[in-house]
């Protein structure tokens, strides 16, 4: 590391270290009115948006499989089938097709440039949502399951998509200071409770369904512009230009010479020279997965424990007051107590380790409480969740009692997600770590694939 004449704060420390001391005989500038940190925040949002504007809007999927009534009708096994499980096949739609492209953008990471991999991202999921903002005044009784059929193809296209943006935003933000990439992370957390918060405004202001859903899906279309826009406007910046043009004076991270700076960073430096070359062209993958393996695991079982609860089973749970017809546990009561909540909750986790990181990544504690989140599984089965098939007995038999389950996974999926995710890239030395970052990433997605196939068998084993 290269020692500046004037120490940058903590959080304005750029993630990759730059080898050309020149850099720092140019003025640092600041970021005016921190227009890059509310570019980032809300490019943040925007890479999980369409996810959590699907999943969200449950009573318009509900509706349009249903044969467009707002009561389910004499439609066949099939149709039921559809409606009932449909969270579990969007899951299954929008996370195996991710792990796909976030393999394909890692390989392609040095051949396509970033902006091209954003925008098309973008455009592609503008596009999207274009499709399914105008299916909803369509009226598709007639065709249920294709209209299905072509939902779930729209799922998997906008998810690829949107895999590709994150992790290539992800990617630009390493060349920018740390609290840019806390922006990124924040806005990420927050872009579901938006969602959350868009869905209960629009089901209060609409009477009906399909004016409920137009408005949503709207609001999706305006915001992905938005991001688009904002994207376009973040390399104008004087302080975008000041890193994005070190990046391009900085070696490359498959390229840095056996004998860096880093080499006496990292705890086993002595290996770094025989995984390191000049001319690899991918980062090397075993001494990364050696290192990484125990919280690519414990990355793996938050995210795999998570989907298989939410959305598929959290959001069946229906108030045990349904009868009384208050729209409270009618209308209300699964975007609020589900949705919102989780939603919420999971961005609290996530901020708390801002000023918690405990306990570390070499604890024992640390795999434990993951297996721990296990009893998750028992706990929302036995609430109210409809409609059952199997298992006939509800333990939890109050609206209490899914609120507080809802609120301590979303909780602990922010929190020790998040802290599992920080420490990867902290334990490779650092001419690793944007690898580390990636794989974990994939672990990440791993565990997504793996618990909405997984969901899939839960909610019909209920």
């Amino acid at each position: 590391m290269i020692p500046a004449a004037g120490s940058f704060p903590a959080d304005q420390e750029p993630l990759l270290e730059d080898a050309v001391g020149s850099r720092y005989s140019r003025q640092k500038p600041r970021d005016r009115w921190h227009g890059a940190y509310v570019i980032f925040f809300l490019l943040g949002i925007g890479s999980l948006l369409p996810w959590n504007f699907f999943i969200t809007a449950k009573h318009y999927w509900r509706y349009k499989l249903q044969n467009c009534s707002d009561e389910p009708g004499p439609v066949g096994q099939a149709a039921s089938d559809l409606r009932d499980y449909f969270e579990s096949y969007i899951s299954i739609a929008s996370t195996v097709p991710s792990v796909l492209c976030l393999i394909g953008n890692f390989l392609l990471v040095n051949k396509v440039r970033a902006s091209v991999r954003i925008l098309s991202s973008l455009f592609v999921m503008l596009a999207v949502f274009l499709v399914i903002t105008v299916l909803v005044k369509v009226d598709t009784s007639s065709w249920t399951t294709r209209f299905f059929a072509l939902t779930i193809a729209c799922v998997a296209v906008v998810s690829s998509a949107s895999t590709v943006f994150s992790s290539s935003i992800f990617g630009l933000s390493s060349c920018f200071p740390m609290r840019n990439l806390q922006a990124l992370i924040s806005g990420q957390a927050m872009g579901g409770t938006i969602s959350a918060v868009a869905s209960v405004i629009d089901l209060a202001a609409a009477a009906d369904v399909t004016d409920s859903a137009l408005a949503y899906f709207l609001t999706a279309d305006i915001f992905i512009v938005v991001c688009i826009l904002v994207y376009l406007l973040l390399p104008r910046l004087q302080y975008s230009r000041y890193y994005l043009s070190s990046q391009k004076e900085s070696p490359s991270l498959v390229t840095v010479p056996p004998d860096s700076s880093a080499e006496g960073e990292a705890e086993n430096s002595s290996t770094n020279s025989s995984f390191l070359t000049r001319s690899a062209g991918i980062p090397p993958l075993r001494p990364i997965l050696q290192k990484t393996a125990l919280l690519g695991f414990c990355l793996f079982y938050v995210f795999f424990i998570s989907i298989i609860i939410f959305p598929s089973l959290s959001s069946n749970i229906e108030s045990v007051s349904k009868s009384s017809g208050s729209p409270w546990s009618t209308k209300y009561f699964t975007p609020l107590t589900c949705f919102l909540l989780y939603n919420f909750a999971d961005w609290c986790g996530r901020q708390v380790t801002a000023w918690i990181q405990v306990p570390g990544p070499k604890s024992k504690l640390l795999p434990a409480l993951v297996l721990l989140r296990t009893i998750f599984l028992p706990l929302f089965i036995l609430s109210n969740y409809q409609p059952r098939a199997h298992i006939r007995t509800v333990l939890f038999d109050r609206d209490i009692y899914p609120v507080v389950f809802t609120a301590l996974l979303g909780l602990s999926n922010g929190y020790l997600g998040t802290l599992v995710m920080v420490y990867g890239p902290k334990i490779v030395p650092k001419e690793l770590a944007e690898a580390a970052g990636v794989l974990m990433t994939f672990y990440l997605m791993l565990g997504l694939s793996l618990g909405s196939a997984c969901a899939v068998f839960v909610v019909h084993l209920v």
